[in-house]
């Protein structure tokens, strides 16, 4: 008798519930390089630049709190008009966010001025309102993976901390690493 009542419950419990809330969805775009050395824009360099978007989408999809998700190289192209176009244009990079079906949008730039030390800038865009929710500078020193991937981390957590608490103001951050 239990087996057949709990049975009846348990989908009237799930109808009531409804489904659970998908996870926000953040669309990573590649990273640009900047790269402004005496011996730019190296094959090493342009590696290293290509994997942080998806060390951060990684970082940031890990506890399943968020899902970040890549920009396809053609929308990407598509939607960028020249170096630093969606960077400085963050309310056209929210409409290419918005086009990925995502909720926020990361635009973001390495930026190298020496071989011993380069930057990441990076914005968090409301892809709703098309207003930058927050902007991060980290700094870099040493150019190993385990550079790169320490300063995705902070950046990720830094994401997550903009979005965990009150959106009504924009927020900047910055850290050295």
């Amino acid at each position: 008798m239990t087996k057949t009542l709990l049975k009846p419950v348990l989908v009237l419990v799930g109808l009531i519930a409804g489904p659970a809330p998908a996870a926000p969805r953040i669309a990573i775009p590649a990273f640009e390089l900047n790269d402004i050395t005496s011996l730019p824009n190296t094959p090493q360099e342009k590696q290293r630049t290509a994997s942080m978007a998806p060390l951060l989408i990684a970082a940031l999809s890990h506890d399943g709190a968020y899902l970040g998700e890549r920009v396809a190289d053609a929308a990407l192209t598509s939607a960028n008009a020249g170096f630093g176009y969606l960077f400085h244009h963050p309310d056209l990079a929210a409409d290419l966010g918005k086009a990925q079906g995502a909720d926020w949008i990361v635009v973001a730039q390495h930026s190298k001025p020496s071989f011993l030390v380069s930057y990441l800038w990076a914005y968090l865009v409301d892809t709703r309102n098309r207003q930058i929710l927050a902007r991060y500078d980290i700094e870099l020193k040493g150019n190993h993976s385990s550079v790169t991937e320490h300063a995705i981390a902070a950046l990720a957590r830094k994401i997550k901390q903009s979005l965990a608490g009150p959106s009504s103001a924009p927020v900047s951050f910055s850290a050295t690493r």
